[in-house]
């Protein structure tokens, strides 16, 4: 894969220690993301089949609107570590002020698409009582999500520059926010009232506040307003704004295409039943626990590509990508290993505080689930690194025309033929699914072989400065 031989590949640059250094704090992080939505999953499970039931759907549905703004000024990251890596440090402030604006942005378009929760979820056809807990747990998920969309812009200041662990401490901080005000709000303890769903997500939007104050306090704050402008860089940019959309907007309308594909298809799902929808989303909540931290890596391998690239040495740029791809397969295989032998410790969690008497059924059918899980995985460790790699480097547009093209006939039209016209059962959905994700992880491992992402880059090229009165300038003129 490179040259690099498996014994050195631990101390060269671009090697397994320079990955994980990287990538260590934003694997705890994402990890953390992962945590607090299994967590979340099991509170609603134990209060109700039907939240838990309700949260996926609407969950997913908010994300991937919101996705479209947290891809696009996310990719901030990408800009800051390219200028870091090229020495433009002076540039950082500004392009991270432009991602700001994105999320101003896209807090107002999430907060009017609250009013559209009934009628979407009247589409979907669930039940009643799981559509009436979409809505409030959609609507309020929507009107908080500036905040949200804003620190993934701030945490991508740090990623880039090579810093994870601001990003690492803030997420593990706010999912303790988020888990204690989980159990206060959904149950009603401490003498506040039981809000169930709602006070689900009401815990997540505070949780977002919270992580965006401390972010803006150690952003903004020197040597940062120093070395990088944070602060002088408030000045709206047309010129670097519409780059930052050029190349992070098609991330942008990946990660939505991506997420709704998704949203869809647990969607479609629901109209299986309740049981179908629930266990389907307990195992899709468990397979966090491997998706989540293979995000981190993926995160570390974007950030070190791009580093690289700016600093003109597109071969590390690739061994870095092997490097951690070699990293994610081994903890891969592994985890799905332990969704095949043991998903019972998965599932407990789910169980031991659920009484609702469909409980065991929907449990014995996750398990079986967990299998697909455990089977698709190895291919979604190369749809995540390899993806992340050449967005590192700006092929942002092939990424979004792949998970366009494959989404919508790997999953979504096959889905909707296979249970609204076909009447097939929860089992085909599920060998959809897992082809979907296998095809896209080939279809990316082709993309980074091809070697077109080495020539990019998203920051603008350097213009040689010429001393006027130097001798090397014989014209004399500038």
């Amino acid at each position: 894969m490179t040259d690099t031989p498996l014994s050195r590949r631990w101390s060269a640059p671009g090697g397994y220690t320079e990955v994980l250094g990287m990538a260590l704090p934003l694997i705890l992080s994402t990890s953390a993301w992962s945590v607090q939505h299994f967590v979340d999953r099991m509170f609603l499970t134990w209060y109700a089949p039907e939240a838990v039931a309700a949260a996926m759907p609407a969950g997913m549905l908010n994300f991937a609107l919101m996705s479209l703004f947290i891809g696009t000024a996310s990719y901030v990251g990408t800009f800051v570590a390219q200028y870091y890596g090229a020495g433009h440090t002076e540039r950082i402030g500004a392009v991270l002020w432009q991602g700001l604006y994105i999320a101003l942005i896209g807090g107002v378009a999430m907060a009017l698409c609250a009013p559209l929760a009934g009628d979407i979820f009247a589409w979907a056809g669930h039940t009643q009582r799981v559509q009436r807990y979409e809505v409030v747990y959609f609507q309020v998920l929507c009107l908080g999500a500036a905040p949200v969309i804003a620190s993934s812009a701030l945490a991508g200041f740090f990623s880039g520059l090579g810093r994870p662990w601001p990003v690492m401490w803030i997420n593990v901080l706010a999912t303790a926010v988020n888990l204690v005000l989980d159990y206060v709000l959904i149950f009603g303890r401490w003498g506040l009232p039981e809000m169930g769903i709602g006070g689900a997500a009401l815990a997540s939007v505070l949780s977002g506040v919270f992580s965006a104050v401390v972010y803006a306090g150690l952003v903004f704050r020197a040597p940062h307003t120093y070395d990088f402008g944070t602060l002088r860089g408030w000045r709206p940019d047309r010129e670097l704004f519409g780059r930052v959309l050029r190349y992070g907007l098609p991330s942008g309308v990946q990660f939505f295409l991506d997420m709704a594909g998704f949203t869809a298809f647990i969607l479609l799902v629901g109209r299986l039943g309740t049981m179908s929808l629930a266990a389907t989303t307990i195992a899709f909540n468990i397979n966090t626990l491997a998706f989540m931290p293979m995000i981190g890596l993926g995160i570390a391998i974007s950030v070190l590509v791009g580093q690289y690239l700016g600093g003109g040495r597109p071969d590390l740029a690739e061994q870095s990508t092997w490097s951690g791809f070699h990293l994610t397969l081994v903890y891969t295989i592994t985890i799905a290993a332990c969704y095949v032998l043991i998903p019972q410790v998965f599932i407990a969690p789910f169980a031991v505080g659920s009484q609702a008497p469909q409980s065991e059924p929907m449990f014995a059918l996750a398990v079986v689930l967990l299998r697909f899980v455990a089977l698709y995985s190895v291919f979604d460790a190369m749809n995540i690194v390899f993806a992340s790699a050449i967005k590192g480097a700006g092929d942002t547009r092939f990424v979004m025309g792949m998970i366009l093209l494959i989404s919508l006939l790997g999953l979504v039209l096959p889905t909707y033929l296979a249970v609204g016209l076909l009447h097939a059962g929860l089992m085909t959905c599920w060998i959809i699914v897992t082809a979907y994700v296998s095809i896209l992880g080939l279809a990316f491992f082709w993309r980074f072989r091809g070697g077109k992402w080495k020539a990019m880059r998203v920051i603008e090229e350097s213009v040689p400065h010429i001393c006027p009165t130097c001798p090397e300038n014989p014209i004399g003129e500038p």
